[in-house]
């Protein structure tokens, strides 16, 4: 009786340590992805940044990486450092006004991608954050009360650049970014990591 007990416990532990190791990257592709050279998350569940593919069936980033130079297919795009409260909106620099990305931030407003802790203060090159073990289980939800932010930050977008050539309504509105689930009733609280 008491061996019998043992090898429910060894079969149970082993069952649920191979399970961790399947699911865990299941998990990981449910959510987020992180981008390199900077490790910034990408939302695979927003169906404006990350749309079915009609082949595969599942969510497709638009970017695979990010860089300071990258020219977004569609803004703003949204990127989160899980250790800030907040994602950032990232925007395209008009010619105009030279080349590279933008980002909002509710606090420090518009400034050029990527904010001076993403890089090493001495050679300028990408300092890649060190995602948390539970980064693949962050929920969409962990933004709070975020989307409220997007509008904002197109006006201050749109009136200090511009929109060379495009209207106001090209940029993604809260809904295109979250898509149906907005709103759902899902408490929308974040998630503070240490």
């Amino acid at each position: 009786m008491f061996k019998g007990k043992r090898y429910l416990i060894t079969l149970g532990t082993f069952l649920i340590i191979i399970s961790c190791l399947i699911l865990l990257p299941i998990a990981e592709a449910q959510y987020w992805t992180a981008l390199p050279p900077y490790n910034i998350l990408w939302p695979l569940w927003s169906p404006g940044l990350s749309p079915i593919d009609p082949v595969t069936g599942f969510t497709t980033p638009l970017l695979t990486s990010i860089t300071r130079d990258t020219v977004l297919p569609v803004q703003p795009a949204l990127v989160w450092d899980p250790y800030q409260t907040v994602p950032y909106l990232l925007y395209n620099t008009p010619p105009t006004f030279g080349t590279g990305l933008l980002y909002y931030h509710d606090v420090y407003g518009i400034n050029p991608w990527p904010p001076s802790y993403l890089l090493d203060p001495v050679t300028q090159a990408p300092a890649p954050i060190s995602l948390p073990l539970s980064w693949s289980l962050l929920s969409p939800y962990a933004l709070g009360e975020f989307e409220s932010y997007v509008p904002i930050a197109n006006i201050i977008y749109s009136l200090t650049y511009g929109l060379s050539g495009q209207s106001f309504l090209d940029l993604l509105q809260p809904f295109d970014i979250w898509g149906p689930t907005t709103r759902t009733g899902i408490p929308l609280t974040p998630i503070i990591l240490p």
